[in-house]
């Protein structure tokens, strides 16, 4: 018998094969030329540890633990992980990305606070331990960002760790001094433009203050939330900065093409803003944000696709983006677990 839930685990599942999961698809078709990425298996090992947590069963254990082997295959001894890897097994890089590591970092973190078997903590631990030390020279805010986020799921689970605590008042450090490099009045932000995955950013800092109990990480965290919250949603509708020129201060920020994980990523943010500020606002911009998927977007038209649960890969002037990816599925998964859970 399948698990409770676990259609929902079917468009990660479409993608996925014995090595773990594929990056792309041509017309909802696996294109394998692609190969895989630590990227993507370590967004997948976080929804596969998230919908064990809120619906319990084998299935989403199985995906977890291909997706950690993954990350174990990827594994550098003193190096973090490489990023890409052929369909045939072979690693593309030499080293992967600060993003790629950072997320390997997350899911790691992610996996040892989670009802997952001991085993599979036992390795996302070691994987974390060994790793971590890279991540001390990154200089990629979302690589930090990604990295806090870990680190705090890490300390959740061993609240004792003194060492924990410092390595995360250090990556959020680093986010606070990028905040004060390059914030001003009506720029309450850490670079100098606006790009992908920018919720992450301050869903990290508001994580790590509502874990401290620290009020100037909350403090940064929901300003630069709410700039996004400005700078994305128009009359209720949630508009992702698109990739076609992105939003540089002073300039005119892109509205295409729009992408799945920008909606992801603003939907899990604004539920942990929630949770650290306690204001009902950030629920419904949560929402909002979420129903980007369905419809309530610049197009009018529906991303999720419900015969498989994958997503299409984003919105264009034209429409759909036809082709769906691991990255666009697994971010309606996590967007949708992130609601789930906030109302359990």
């Amino acid at each position: 018998m399948r698990d409770k839930d676990t259609n929902r685990l079917s468009g990660i599942e479409l993608f996925t094969d014995e090595t773990g999961i594929l990056q792309h698809s041509k017309y909802g078709v696996i294109d394998r030329r692609h190969g895989y990425c630590t990227d993507d298996n370590a967004r997948a090992l976080i929804a596969a540890v998230r919908h064990h947590q809120l619906y319990g069963g084998d299935e989403s254990l199985h995906l977890a633990k291909r997706y950690l082997e993954f990350l174990l295959f990827m594994h550098v001894d003193g190096a973090g992980f490489h990023n890409l890897l052929s369909y045939d097994r072979k690693y593309l890089d030499e080293k992967g990305t600060e993003d790629s590591i950072g997320h390997a970092l997350w899911a790691t973190g992610c996996t040892i606070n989670s009802r997952a078997p001991r085993m599979l903590k036992q390795l996302s631990r070691l994987l974390f331990d060994e790793s971590l030390p890279t991540a001390r020279d990154f200089t990629s805010p979302r690589g930090n960002a990604f990295t806090l986020l870990g680190l705090c799921e890490y300390s959740k689970a061993h609240p004792l760790d003194s060492n924990l605590r410092k390595d995360i008042v250090t990556f959020a450090s680093f986010l606070v001094d990028r905040y004060s490099d390059n914030a001003e009045p009506g720029w309450t932000w850490f670079e100098e433009y606006v790009t992908y995955a920018n919720p992450r950013l301050p869903q990290a800092l508001l994580e790590t203050g509502n874990l401290l109990g620290d009020e100037s990480f909350l403090t940064i965290g929901k300003e630069s939330l709410d700039f996004l919250v400005e700078t994305q949603f128009t009359d209720g509708v949630f508009h992702p900065i698109g990739t076609k020129g992105w939003y540089r201060k002073g300039g005119e920020r892109a509205y295409y093409d729009q992408q799945p994980i920008e909606a992801s990523c603003m939907a899990e943010a604004c539920i942990t803003a929630h949770r650290a500020l306690v204001e009902e606002r950030y629920v419904d911009y949560a929402h909002k944000a979420f129903q980007w998927f369905h419809g309530n977007n610049s197009s009018s038209l529906i991303l999720l696709d419900k015969e498989n649960y994958t997503c299409y890969d984003g919105l264009t002037p034209e429409g759909l983006n036809q082709n769906k990816g691991a990255e666009s599925t697994i971010s309606y998964l996590l967007a949708e677990l992130s609601i789930t859970a906030r109302h359990q």
